[in-house]
């Protein structure tokens, strides 16, 4: 490493570099890792590393990026060329990169400069633009190459997703608007000789509404599970009470790693999590394992249940029909996205979707961001009552 001022700009630099990766990293910080490396020095690398790693680490998610871009850039190599980056194995978690790696790689990739632009060039730029993320919202996942799926998983980090919260049956105390609240109205005119000198009143109390995913990561649905993943992540971070499962032939519950705010380290816990990617699809028997396991655990009548699959099942018809009217008659609403449904003639002739579909409430697709925007606005209007199934264009 280099001494005087020349390591203080590289600090600054690595700030930087952190800063574009997704740490909050302000100015105070920057000072305070100047002041750190000054005071332990930089004769050794473990020394300047650890005290920057306490200044700009804030959270045990963040420490896996960290390591990756202090590696990196301190050690001066260059990101990794296009041409090796499509070589890289396309698994729906790949175990190869390091947790943390893509970001960093991301982070450090440098800027194209912009000199020389024109008004007009700026105007031609973002016509452009916009054309490129019309094309963007209604193409195909699975079409897709690295830079757009790239810019997808970007998109999908700054989703909110509106599901509304629903309306108990308790009551809280409301200041000037409402019901009047007689019990509460006579227990404060106990207090004044029994006089009423104002009137209490009460507004319905409202819940978040529960959200159960579960996602088929079987072999007819690869060539989505990688944007699903990323799907989750976004709606277990922008909603307060979600729960997610992924099956193929077995089910297994992944809420605990999504709810990693880092999704590079999140999706890199759920691959050595899950055992049976890109298998066969046994969709009854993951259900009859929700319904008796995990049912009465994280779903209440309230809830609402998501399930994306294409109904490629290789189980039992019937044992499917059997737990899927279940599985309605405990929830609020039952969702099933089907990435099948973006071809124009789609029937569903399957036989595992022939026994679903009877107890299905809404039948959508899931293939490009025009259709995620499309469940966006369902689930925002649930709470309006729409009954029957939903089949989108």
């Amino acid at each position: 490493m280099r001494t005087g001022e020349d390591i203080s700009a590289r600090i600054v630099a690595f700030a930087q570099a952190l800063r574009r990766a997704g740490l909050v990293i302000g100015t105070d910080q920057v000072l305070d890792a100047l002041q750190a490396v000054a005071l332990v020095g930089v004769a050794r690398r473990e020394d300047v590393r650890q005290a920057l790693f306490s200044v700009f680490v804030r959270r045990q998610s963040e420490a896996a990026l960290f390591d990756q871009l202090f590696r990196l850039f301190w050690q001066g190599r260059s990101p990794i060329p296009e041409e090796l980056a499509a070589l890289l194995p396309r698994s729906p978690v790949p175990p190869t990169p390091p947790p943390g790696m893509a970001r960093a790689l991301e982070a450090l990739r440098p800027e194209r400069p912009r000199a020389g632009v024109s008004e007009a060039d700026e105007e031609v730029e973002l016509v452009l633009t916009y054309s490129a993320d019309e094309v963007l919202r209604h193409k195909d996942f699975a079409q897709m190459t690295a830079e757009e799926e790239a810019a997808v998983r970007a998109f999908l980090r700054t989703l909110r997703w509106p599901l509304p919260p629903r309306r108990t049956r308790r009551w809280q105390p409301g200041a000037r608007r409402g019901r009047p609240d007689l019990r509460r109205t006579l227990r404060r005119a106990l207090r004044h000789q029994g006089e009423v000198l104002r009137l209490a009143m009460r507004l319905p109390r409202y819940k978040p509404r529960p959200l159960v995913v579960l996602c088929d990561i079987s072999g007819s649905m690869e060539r989505y599970s990688r944007l699903l993943l990323h799907f989750l992540h976004a709606i277990t971070g922008g909603l307060r009470r979600v729960e997610s499962f992924v099956f193929g032939t077995r089910l297994t519950r992944i809420t605990r790693q999504l709810r990693l705010r880092d999704v590079d380290v999140a999706l890199a816990e759920v691959g050595r999590t899950v055992q049976d990617w890109s298998g066969g699809t046994r969709i009854g028997e993951a259900l009859r394992t929700f319904n008796y396991r995990w049912l009465r655990r994280v779903l209440p009548a309230s809830g609402v249940v998501l399930i994306i699959s294409d109904g490629l099942d290789r189980g039992d018809p019937e044992l499917l029909a059997r737990e899927m009217a279940r599985l309605s008659r405990s929830c609020y609403r039952l969702i099933w996205l089907n990435p099948l449904l973006r071809y124009e003639h789609y029937r569903p002739l399957t036989r595992g979707m022939r026994a679903a579909l009877p107890y299905i409430d809404h039948f959508l697709p899931v293939h490009n961001l025009a259709s995620l925007e499309q469940l966006g606005r369902l689930l925002a209007s649930l709470d309006r009552r729409t009954p029957g199934t939903v089949v989108a264009e």
